[in-house]
């Protein structure tokens, strides 16, 4: 797969007609995945609030004021029992979320039991911790995590404007250690952020150019949360257009052919027009079930009304690694 894409290629992309795009990028989607089959993944709060980042979208930090209280890392069977019920409502991965800047040491034996216990289901498990060491990330590895999530959130040059207390290279470090443990790599962001075009070109040219693509890419619509600083800015008004996130879906596929895309945050808000021109330009994940973290999701129910309209079907559960060793 191509990882040489210049910042010009991809504007040009951007600025194609808007069926050009998204009929070039679901001939891309055709190319290499069932273009009628959609990954269902549960993603569960297991460590809620207290984050000492300070993400301005993030209703978890520590610097928001959102009335959210911060929460112990949640008892073991307590995951496993959530991810059974995952399981039983049709996920094939259940992706496990703690607010932390960087897991402690003192938590690596329950997590690596939850990593091991939730991999024993079946299922295909992701974690998103904050910053890894060597040591962490190969440990979460030998327990059975198969993918680890970590995202750069936007553009290099947007960054500074989102957050201040881990800079981007750092996310890269993450990344790196992660690639080397031998799992699979998680990395998306945000959209609607109050980013200009030239930064969700910026945004796709950071992924597309990694030396190997992630194997996960969610891409995420601002939630604007009362309290966040991003929230307070953009109040009950709209932060992206639909038309442009369609645009960003469409050419994270045709950059990243091989990857799972994933629709994520904010969809509970997207009418079934707009999510089926996401499925046509190349999404074919989404998160299920009626939470993300701290954010509603649209629900199992919803979801399945919406794949019975437009003729969808889950994923085989063996699809997504299978592109992944690929």
């Amino acid at each position: 797969m191509r990882t040489d894409w210049t910042r010009t290629e991809i504007g040009e992309l951007f600025d194609l007609p808007f069926t050009e795009l998204v009929f070039r990028a679901a001939d891309v989607h055709r190319h290499y995945h069932a273009p009628g089959e959609v990954q269902l993944c549960t993603l569960l709060s297991i460590k809620t609030g207290g984050c000492p980042e300070d993400c301005g979208y993030c209703s978890q930090s520590a610097h928001a004021d959102t009335g959210l209280k911060a929460e112990r890392l949640m008892d073991a069977e307590a995951v496993i029992s959530a991810a059974r019920e995952a399981k039983a409502h049709g996920s094939q991965r259940f992706c496990m979320g703690a607010a932390w800047r960087e897991p402690k040491e003192r938590d690596m034996p329950a997590l690596l039991q939850m990593v091991g216990e939730v991999k024993a289901m079946g299922l295909e498990t992701c974690m998103t911790l904050g910053m890894l060491t060597g040591d962490q990330a190969r440990a979460l590895k030998d327990a059975g995590l198969d993918y680890y999530n970590h995202n750069i959130d936007t553009s290099p040059e947007h960054y500074g404007d989102i957050i201040s207390t881990r800079t981007f290279q750092e996310r890269l470090d993450t990344l790196e250690e992660v690639r080397k443990a031998g799992m699979a790599v998680c990395c998306g962001g945000i959209v609607g952020m109050g980013e200009t075009r030239e930064d969700r070109v910026g945004f796709i040219h950071a992924l597309a150019t990694l030396p190997r693509h992630p194997e996960s890419v969610p891409v995420n619509a601002l939630v604007p949360v009362k309290g966040t600083v991003l929230g307070d800015m953009w109040g009950d008004e709209k932060p992206i257009d639909d038309i442009e996130f369609v645009r960003t879906v469409a050419v994270a596929r045709i950059t990243m052919p091989r990857s799972m895309v994933r629709l994520s945050a904010g969809r509970e808000s997207m009418s079934e027009s707009t999510q089926a021109l996401y499925f046509l330009a190349g999404a074919n994940s989404i998160f299920t079930g009626d939470r993300l973290l701290t954010t509603p999701n649209a629900g199992d129910d919803s979801d399945a009304a919406l794949f019975a309209k437009l003729g969808l079907k889950p994923l085989a559960a063996e699809e997504p690694m299978r592109v992944a060793a690929e």
